[in-house]
C-alpha cells in the first residue's frame, strides 16, 4: 500500500510537485536545466518515480476523476482562445503525419512479433492485436480488437502493462523534444512558419484584450469549463447509445471540441484575456501529473519479453514518423503530435501539443478523434497481419 492513499492527500502530493517545479523554474539554476529538459518532463517523471517508490499509489479516485472531467473541462478554455483559420492553415502535412503513425503501427506490430517469434508464447498475436487498437485509437480500440481477436484475461492484462510502460517512455521522450522543437526543424529545414503564425495570433489576441482578472471573470471560466465538460459528457452518453460508432468517451471529446470551437467565434472568447488558457493550461498541467502517477517504472519487469516486443515495436512507429516527416519537411510538432494521436490518443496528445506552446492543444485534439476513425479498420488489418506471421 502507499504512503498516500486518500485521494485528497494524493492531490495535495501532485500540487504541491507542480508548485516546487515552477518554483525552482523560476530560480537561476532552474532556468538552466529547463532550457534542456522541458519543466512538463519533470511534471510527468516526477510523480512516476513516487508511484515506483510506494509515495503515491498507481490507481486511485482521483486519477479517474482528473481523466473524466478534468481535461475537457480544460479543452473547453484552452480552444476557447482558437484561432480557426489559422489552425486550417496548419494544411495537410497533419493528416500525413497521424496517416504515417497509423502506418507504422500496423506494420511495426507485425514485424516485432516476427523478430521475437521463437521467443513469445503462441497466442501473442492474439495480445499484440488488442495493444495495436490501443496504439491506433485508444482503451476502447483495445477492447474492440481483442475482443475480435479472442485475447485471454491474462494476456490482455499483460498488453496493458505493455501498454503503460512502452507508451508512457515515449511520451517523455516527445515532450523532452518540444523543448528542442526549434533545434531539430532549423536542422532539417521544417517550415513551421504556419506554427508560429498561430502561437502569434493566439498571443496577440490575448495581449490585446489582456487584463486582470475579476471574481466575474474567474467565475465565468469556471462555469463555462465544467458547464461545457458535463453537457459534453452527457451528449457522449446519448450519442453512444444512439450512434455506436464511437464511445461515450470518443463522442465526448468530440463534443466538447465542437462547443469550444463554436464559443471561440462569440464574443466569450474574449475571456481568453482575462486568462482562460492559463487556468486550461493549470488544469492540463495536472492531468500530466496524474498520468505520470498512474504509471510505474517497476511495470517494465513484470514482461520483459512482451514489452522487449513493445519496444521494438514502437521503435518501428518512430522510424516511419521520422522517416515520413523528413520527406515532407514537416515540423516536429506534427510529428510528435501525429505519433500521440496513435498511441495515446485524445488524453495525451493535447497535452504533447500543449509542451510546443498551450495554445496548439485543439490540433491534438483534432488528430486524436481522427486517429480514433482510423483505430478499429487499421487494427483489424494489423489483426490480419499480425495472425498470418504467427502461423494460425
Amino acid at each position: 500500500m502507499a504512503l498516500v492513499n486518500e485521494p485528497a492527500g494524493v492531490l495535495a502530493v501532485l500540487l504541491g510537485i507542480l508548485a516546487g517545479i515552477f518554483w525552482f523554474a523560476g530560480t537561476a539554476a532552474g532556468r538552466r536545466v529547463f532550457a534542456v529538459v522541458p519543466q512538463l518532463v519533470f511534471c510527468y517523471f516526477l510523480p512516476t518515480s513516487l508511484t515506483t517508490l510506494g509515495v503515491l499509489p498507481s490507481e486511485s479516485p482521483l486519477y479517474e476523476w482528473i481523466m473524466a472531467y478534468l481535461l475537457p473541462a480544460s479543452l473547453m478554455l484552452l480552444i476557447l482562445a482558437l484561432d480557426l483559420p489559422a489552425l486550417v492553415r496548419l494544411g495537410p502535412k497533419a493528416i500525413i503525419m497521424l496517416l504515417a503513425g497509423t502506418l507504422g503501427v500496423v506494420v511495426g506490430g507485425p514485424i516485432a512479433l516476427w523478430l521475437f517469434r521463437e521467443a513469445v508464447p503462441p497466442d501473442a498475436w492474439q495480445g499484440l492485436a488488442a495493444l495495436s487498437g490501443s496504439w491506433i485509437g485508444g482503451g476502447a480500440n483495445m477492447v474492440a480488437l481483442s475482443q475480435a481477436a479472442g485475447t485471454s484475461e491474462s494476456l490482455f492484462g499483460l498488453m496493458v502493462i505493455v501498454d503503460v510502460a512502452v507508451a508512457n517512455v515515449w511520451m517523455g521522450i516527445l515532450l523532452y523534444l518540444a523543448g528542442q522543437a526549434y533545434r531539430i526543424d532549423r536542422a532539417t529545414g521544417a517550415d513551421a512558419s504556419a506554427i508560429e503564425d498561430l502561437k502569434q495570433r493566439v498571443a496577440g489576441f490575448e495581449a490585446q484584450h489582456a487584463r486582470i482578472p475579476t471574481l466575474d471573470d474567474l467565475l465565468r471560466l469556471l462555469a463555462v469549463a465544467f458547464i461545457g465538460m458535463w453537457v459534453a459528457t452527457l451528449a457522449g452518453q446519448w450519442l453512444a447509445a444512439e450512434a455506436p460508432i464511437f464511445s461515450a468517451t470518443i463522442w465526448k471529446f468530440v463534443v466538447v471540441t465542437a462547443l469550444a470551437a463554436g464559443l471561440s467565434l462569440t464574443r466569450a472568447r474574449r475571456l481568453e484575456g482575462a486568462g482562460a488558457s492559463r487556468i486550461g493550461g493549470a488544469m492540463l498541467y495536472l492531468l500530466v501529473a496524474t498520468i505520470g502517477a498512474h504509471a510505474n517504472f517497476d511495470l517494465i519487469f513484470e514482461a520483459p519479453i512482451l514489452i522487449a516486443v513493445g519496444a521494438v515495436w514502437m521503435t518501428i512507429h518512430v522510424a516511419v514518423m521520422l522517416l515520413v516527416g523528413w520527406w515532407i519537411k514537416a515540423p516536429v510538432f506534427l510529428v510528435a503530435v501525429g505519433s500521440q494521436a496513435n498511441i495515446g490518443g485524445a488524453a495525451s496528445a493535447p497535452i504533447v501539443a500543449s509542451a510546443f506552446h498551450p495554445t496548439l492543444a485543439p490540433v491534438g485534439v483534432l488528430l486524436a478523434v481522427a486517429g480514433y476513425v482510423l483505430g478499429t479498420y487499421a487494427g483489424l488489418l494489423c489483426m490480419v497481419l499480425l495472425k498470418w506471421v504467427a502461423g494460425v
